[in-house]
C-alpha cells in the first residue's frame, strides 16, 4: 500500500509515494552539465565526419544525439518530476542509448572491421573476414537491442510492479546476449592488435600512420571497459535488486549519473580526439560494396 503526497516546487513525492515517478531527488544541474557535454560531442563528431568524409560516422553521431536528447529530458524531468512523460521516455532513451543501434557498439564493430580490411595482409581476423564482422556482429547487436527494447517498455511502465519486473528479466537477458557478443568481439580486437604490432615491428605494415595502434586501444577501450564493466556489468548490478523503491542503486542518482552516463561521454570523447578518420584514409580504407564483391 502506500499514500498520495503533495509535491513539492519541483513536483518531488517520497520514493514510497503512489505520485512518485523517481527514486531520487533529479539534480538539475548534474542532468544540464550531461546534456550540454552530450550535445557538444554529438557536434564534434558530425564536424570530424564531414570534414575527414567517414559517412558511415553518422552512426556513432545518432548514438550521441540520442544520450543528449536523454539528459535534456532527464533536466526537463528535474523541474517538473510529477509529468510522467519526461521520466518514460528519458528512462527509455537511457536504457537504449549506448546499445543502441546505430550507436557505439555497431560504430566500434565498423571502425575495426574497416581497419582489418585496411591493415591485415589477408583481410581477416581469426579467419574471419573483415567484410562479415561488421554485419554478423551488428546483427547480434540488433538482436539484443529488440530484447533490450522489449523489457525497456515494460519497466518504463510505472503503474504495474509485475510489468516492470518483466521488463527487467527481459532487459537482463538481452544484456547477457550483448555480453556474450562483446567478449567475443574483444577477441578479435585482441588478435588484431598484436598482430599489427607485429607487423609494425617486423616491416611487414607499410602504412606509418602513428595513430593506428592509439585508436585500436581506444576501440578496446570504449568496448571493454565502458560497455561491459561501466554499461552492462552496471546493468545487471542495477536491475538485479528489482526495480522497486527499495533497490539501493535505483535510491541514488549518483550512480546511474557517474558509473553510467560518465563512461558514455568518456568513450565519445575518447573517439573525437583519436578519429577513425585520420587513420582511414586513403585506398582500401572503406569495405567495397556489395556491388564489387
Amino acid at each position: 500500500t502506500c499514500t498520495t503526497a503533495v509535491p513539492d516546487a519541483n513536483g518531488y513525492v517520497p520514493p514510497d509515494s503512489c505520485n512518485a515517478n523517481y527514486g531520487f531527488y533529479p539534480r538539475w544541474e548534474d542532468n544540464a552539465a550531461f546534456a550540454i557535454a552530450f550535445g557538444l560531442t554529438t557536434c564534434a563528431h558530425l564536424a570530424q565526419a564531414i570534414v575527414l568524409k567517414k559517412p558511415f560516422c553518422w552512426i556513432i553521431i545518432m548514438g550521441a544525439l540520442w544520450e543528449c536528447f536523454c539528459f535534456i529530458l532527464r533536466t526537463l524531468g528535474a523541474k517538473d518530476q510529477q509529468n510522467s512523460t519526461y521520466v518514460t521516455l528519458s528512462t527509455l532513451l537511457f536504457l537504449l542509448a549506448p546499445f543502441l543501434f546505430p550507436g557505439i557498439n555497431a560504430f566500434a564493430y565498423m571502425v575495426v572491421s574497416r581497419l582489418i580490411y585496411f591493415l591485415h595482409p589477408k583481410q581477416a581476423a581469426l579467419g574471419i573476414p573483415a567484410r562479415w564482422l561488421a554485419k554478423g556482429f551488428v546483427t547480434a547487436d540488433i538482436i539484443s537491442f529488440v530484447i533490450q527494447a522489449a523489457g525497456g517498455a515494460l519497466m518504463a511502465d510505472q503503474s504495474s510492479t509485475e510489468n516492470s519486473n518483466l521488463g527487467r528479466k527481459i532487459y537482463m537477458a538481452g544484456v547477457g546476449v550483448q555480453l556474450f557478443f562483446v567478449l567475443i568481439f574483444a577477441v578479435v580486437v585482441i588478435s588484431f592488435y598484436r598482430q599489427v604490432s607485429c607487423d609494425i615491428r617486423t616491416g611487414i605494415l607499410k602504412n606509418r600512420n602513428r595513430w593506428i595502434r592509439p585508436l585500436i586501444l581506444i576501440i578496446f577501450l570504449v568496448l571493454i571497459l565502458i560497455v561491459v564493466r561501466e554499461r552492462i556489468v552496471f546493468r545487471f548490478v542495477e536491475f538485479s535488486g528489482g526495480v522497486s523503491s527499495s533497490n539501493e542503486v535505483l535510491r541514488h542518482e549518483g550512480y546511474q549519473l557517474y558509473l553510467d552516463g560518465l563512461p558514455m561521454l568518456l568513450a565519445l570523447v575518447s573517439l573525437n580526439l583519436v578519429h577513425p578518420g585520420i587513420v582511414l584514409k586513403g585506398p582500401g580504407s572503406s569495405l567495397p560494396s556489395s556491388k564489387i564483391r
